[in-house]
């Protein structure tokens, strides 16, 4: 069971270690040729990765659910796991905790730090960093689009007809969609890029933004985030790009070619929701602040697209805008982006799921022997679908809920614990109270609450179902 676990996982470790030597060659250009820490890390990734690899290697004609499970949770906390050396090897976390949560938030695209002075960081680091948050994004749509509708739990087989067959095409399949996917994706880093150059960034800056803001992982090379560069251009081509992230990659694929975007409902419905969502705060702003129109409707855009794709960059600190406010900013942080996408949270999907079920609920109210489908824009819903959302959305609400207390447990405050696990677990990273906001980070945190932050991540990014279904009991049987 275990050979073609190891085999993708090494596989990909591999990579991630040609990937280190990016920010090695940066290294060896600023320094005149010396030793670059990048380089240690990617011998002992590449070495451990291709070992594993080579050591496993078989033809893989079929994939079991087990298998399936087990190549998502063990290569993604691999990668994890490897992805912190760079930190510990460059000095630039005080601990091999801070490295595993840097990692962890980078890989996941939460975008929760516990460095307190990005600026200070070599620019090789902070190049790894925004590398991180347009790896994890990448991995995640793969996954969600090729992985977890063959398991059954992403929702993307709504979607995607290919994904719909047996599970001995698999891997066939699987080949086919990531080539095309990471294409796309490379597209739109290099238009967000090459359109914050031209709005002033500079290219580094720029490379940098453009994987954050497409991956939706929300780390940045200045400590105020987008807010050091007060320019409502490099906004607006941020926002855009965010919402870039936040939609499926196979939405442009079915552009490119052509097809009927009426297949993405989820997409018309979720950019409805921004529009409405940003307006309306905008104009509360714009009511009960000093803003000028045009500044509340930036700041308050900025942040609700920010905070619905699950990005965390920032214009803005709204915690000082008032409780209300950043109550409704902790509430839009359940709703992620489209299925499929880089986002992270509940995504748009599942809420059209469930107010669905509810609007076919009240009509039999009235009409109990009425034949009413679960119809969700124009594809009817099967039962399976119904419940897989509403079994998602109990562990993710137990999950945030548990941890939250977990945390109180350690000593912190009931409001600074939830913050700071939906944060997590929803991948935003940036919370709703001040200490872990905009204009903080997470570094007071101990270690244990660290780690447990860390585990919060993990689950929100990998769909929490796959991560209770390998701990289950029963998954280990037979």
């Amino acid at each position: 069971m275990w050979q073609p676990v190891l085999m993708i996982s090494g596989y990909i470790l591999g990579i991630l270690g040609l990937m280190m030597l990016i920010p090695a060659g940066m290294d060896f250009v600023a320094d005149s040729g010396l030793w670059s820490p990048f380089v240690s890390a990617s011998i002992t990734t590449i070495f451990v990765g291709f070992s594993l690899f080579l050591a496993n290697h078989q033809k893989i004609d079929h994939i079991s659910y087990k298998q399936g499970y087990l190549i998502t949770i063990t290569s993604w906390f691999l990668s994890i796991v490897f992805s912190g050396l760079p930190f510990i090897l460059y000095n630039s976390v005080p601990s091999v905790t801070d490295a595993f949560f840097e990692a962890t938030s980078g890989i996941t695209g939460t975008g929760a730090t516990i460095m307190t002075d990005v600026e200070s960081l070599p620019p090789s680091v902070l190049l790894w960093r925004s590398m991180l948050n347009a790896v994890g994004g990448l991995g995640i749509v793969i996954f969600a689009v090729a992985l977890l509708p063959f398991l059954g739990i992403g929702g993307m087989q709504m979607f995607q007809r290919e994904n719909s067959d047996s599970n001995d095409k698999f891997m066939p399949k699987f080949s086919y969609i990531a080539k095309r996917i990471i294409a796309v994706y490379l597209i739109l880093i290099a238009l967000a890029t090459g359109a914050l150059f031209v709005c002033g960034m500079g290219w580094f800056d720029a490379v940098n933004h453009a994987m954050s803001a497409i991956g939706t992982g929300g780390f940045s090379t200045k400590n105020e985030s987008v807010k050091f560069y007060d320019s409502a251009l490099i906004d607006f081509v941020i926002m855009l790009f965010m919402l870039a992230g936040s939609l499926p990659m196979t939405f442009y694929i079915l552009l490119f070619r052509r097809g009927n975007p009426n297949k993405y409902n989820q997409v018309f419905v979720f950019l409805k929701f921004v529009l409405i969502s940003g307006c309306m705060l905008s104009a509360y702003l714009f009511w009960q602040s000093e803003y000028s129109i045009a500044d509340a409707f930036r700041y308050g855009f900025f942040s609700i697209i920010a905070t619905i794709t699950t990005t965390g960059l920032s214009v803005v600190d709204y915690t000082q805008w008032g409780v209300w406010i950043t109550a409704v900013i902790l509430l839009f942080s359940l709703c992620g982006g489209c299925t499929g996408s880089t986002c992270g949270s509940i995504k748009i999907f599942r809420w059209q799921t469930v107010y669905a079920f509810l609007h076919r609920y009240l009509l039999s109210a009235t009409e109990p022997h009425r034949v009413i489908p679960l119809k969700i824009g124009n594809i009817n819903a099967s039962e399976k679908i119904t419940t897989s959302v509403f079994v998602y959305l109990f562990a993710f609400m137990l999950s945030l809920i548990s941890l939250s207390v977990l945390i109180s447990l350690c000593g912190v405050d009931f409001a600074t614990s939830i913050s700071a696990v939906t944060a997590c677990i929803t991948n935003v990273g940036v919370g709703a109270i001040n200490v872990i906001g905009p204009s903080g980070n997470y570094a007071f945190f101990s270690d244990n609450i660290k780690l447990i932050l860390c585990f919060a991540m993990f689950l929100g990014r990998l769909e929490v179902i796959t991560v209770f279904v390998v701990l289950s009991r029963s998954f280990w049987r037979n």
